[in-house]
């Protein structure tokens, strides 16, 4: 781990520290209806959630052999492997695991890295176009009652027309790549000459990533894939909140809320830390459910912790035992990776 991240990491427990001691005298919690809502839960609910996110890994492996046949055709299920361990990297380590999986598959396909970081740019853009397409429909068409619901209606009105922006600028780039870059480096480079060149060469990336998708087949079945794996983790997220039994909010846990679940969900993972980010993605989803929906801080702790396991670490023992059979060090791979991503990206700005 770089030394910038261990620093960051310490600032953050110190804060979570400092959070805990100030809240112990400021909130009433039960530990006994905490383990309470815990052993009511309904197992059956939960283990349906862990099928259904085990079922995404498969989604993620198919899509990612979709991306790469043009180049190397694989079996649809031959990445199922660079997923659960490259996922298992991230929910140990942290973001900064986040190149594990283009490097693994690169290294069993015998593909360019710098081809696989594209396909991963172009996979991240599926996912946020995916989980944005799902998140907007939902609340367009709900009539169930929602806190705060013009926000939110702005908010699925914007979700909307931001997934139509990024399918025109995805068309845009795959059309014509070369000059959007050069636009962009123009344009971003009179305030900074480096955010312009980087810019630049991250669409010029990303334009090498859709050059896996060479007909409108190759697009829809990505996308069909996308959203499949987002519906199946959206399915996870509600049979987690339902499994709660003892709390009727969460029991009558509705699509429409679980959605604003999921959003808070996203955005607490999206600087996940090793172990602290655990803790803290926990409190800021329990906050939400408390402050939506008016979830006692029990059952909201409770269900909190189980999406967690549930919807992002669940996948660790499957992966460990994986890597074992691959002969894979988790800290190896993730270091060797981020050294191979960063020559990589100084040849680069040579070129």
């Amino acid at each position: 781990m770089k030394k910038s991240h261990l620093i960051l990491s310490l600032v953050v427990l110190a804060l979570v520290v400092v959070l805990v001691v100030w809240g112990r005298g400021r909130m009433q919690f039960d530990f006994g209806a905490f383990r309470l809502q815990l052993a009511l839960a309904d197992w059956r609910r939960i283990g349906i959630a862990v099928g259904c996110i085990y079922l995404g890994y498969v989604f993620r492996s198919v899509r990612w052999a979709l991306l790469v046949r043009h180049n190397k055709k694989v079996p649809p299920l031959a990445l199922l492997g660079t997923q659960v361990i490259g996922f298992t990297a991230v929910a140990l380590i942290g973001r900064v695991a986040d190149p594990v999986r283009p490097y693994l598959v690169a290294k069993k396909t015998d593909l360019p890295l710098s081809s696989q970081i594209a396909v991963y740019i172009v996979e991240r853009m599926f996912d946020l176009g995916s989980m944005a397409l799902i998140f907007s429909l939902v609340l367009l068409t709900t009539r169930a009652a929602l806190p705060h619901p013009e926000l939110l209606l702005k908010v699925a009105k914007g979700g909307l027309l931001a997934t139509l922006a990024l399918a025109a600028f995805t068309v845009g780039v795959r059309v014509a790549g070369g000059a959007v870059a050069a636009f962009a480096e123009k344009t971003l480079g009179i305030l900074s000459s480096k955010l312009g060149a980087a810019v630049g060469e991250k669409i010029r990336t990303f334009r090498v990533g859709l050059d896996t998708m060479r007909s409108w087949s190759d697009f829809g079945g990505a996308a069909l894939l996308s959203l499949g794996m987002w519906i199946v983790i959206t399915l996870a997220y509600l049979e987690t909140t339902r499994a709660f039994v003892a709390s009727p909010q969460l029991a009558e846990m509705t699509l429409p809320k679980c959605m604003l679940l999921m959003a808070s969900s996203m955005a607490a993972s999206a600087f996940q830390l090793p172990i602290i980010g655990w803790f803290t993605q926990i409190g800021l989803i329990a906050a939400a459910m408390s402050s939506f929906f008016a979830v006692a801080p029990e059952p909201a702790t409770a269900c909190s912790a189980m999406l967690l396991l549930v919807t992002f670490l669940s996948i660790i023992p499957v992966g460990l035992i994986w890597a074992r059979f691959e002969h894979v060090s988790l800290r190896k791979i993730t270091a060797e990776s981020e050294h191979a991503g960063q020559e990589l990206a100084d040849e680069q700005p040579a070129r």
